[in-house]
């Protein structure tokens, strides 16, 4: 039996009084019920990393801090990415930059989803986001999950809301689907390639 994607849930805010939980545990167990993919919340909380101060990227040379260098072997252990994006003053946070700059070789070659929030559903900072997706040899999903204008609203406690996501399931429902079925598409099929041109190196040593 073919084995499960094995997909990470990246959380991209790090600020003690942060959103981005509850988008992160409703997608979670969007993901999982499907049961077709392994999902893993990796909270860059708990990847305090350095701002990026090596000689180059690790796809030209080897880094040199450790804990770039855990980081690396932490998202190298998956097939395919789901970011919980914050957008702060049109873009992406600086911590999750950051962990995108500190690899390449790891990221290269495998699928990023996205669920993004904010007052315009994080717009701004998924364009960026899939920018640099795409020069990190990611594939970004054409579908993504945004919870924006009067659904933002409604459900942030910060403003008020009620801090329950299944308030606006009706609307984010089925743009999650959309981008988890494509992300598992774009998963298997990633899987295949690389294990095909590993197969052909190896055979060729």
């Amino acid at each position: 039996m073919a084995m499960k994607p094995k997909i990470a849930l990246i959380v991209s805010s790090t600020r003690p009084t942060r959103f981005a939980d509850l988008p992160t545990a409703w997608i979670k167990a969007q993901a999982e019920a499907r049961g077709d993919m392994k999902v893993e919340i990796v909270d860059l909380r708990d990847h305090p990393l350095p701002f990026f101060d090596e000689v180059a990227s690790n796809a030209w040379a080897p880094s040199q801090n450790a804990a770039a260098v855990a980081w690396q072997k932490k998202i190298g252990e998956f097939d395919g990415y789901i970011f919980v994006v914050a957008e702060y003053n049109r873009s992406i946070t600086g911590a999750l930059k950051n962990a995108l700059d500190q690899a390449y070789v790891e990221w290269a070659k495998k699928p990023m989803g996205a669920i993004a929030y904010g007052s315009m559903g994080g717009a701004n900072a998924l364009g960026h986001l899939q920018n640099i997706g795409v020069e990190l040899q990611m594939v970004p999903t054409r579908n993504v999950v945004r919870i924006g204008g009067s659904d933002f609203f409604k459900v942030h406690p910060g403003f008020g809301g009620s801090g329950n996501l299944a308030d606006i399931a009706g609307s984010i429902e089925p743009s999650a689907k959309a981008m988890l079925d494509d992300v598992i598409w774009w998963a298997k099929a990633t899987m295949a390639a690389r294990a095909t041109v590993t197969g052909a190196a190896k055979a060729a040593s």
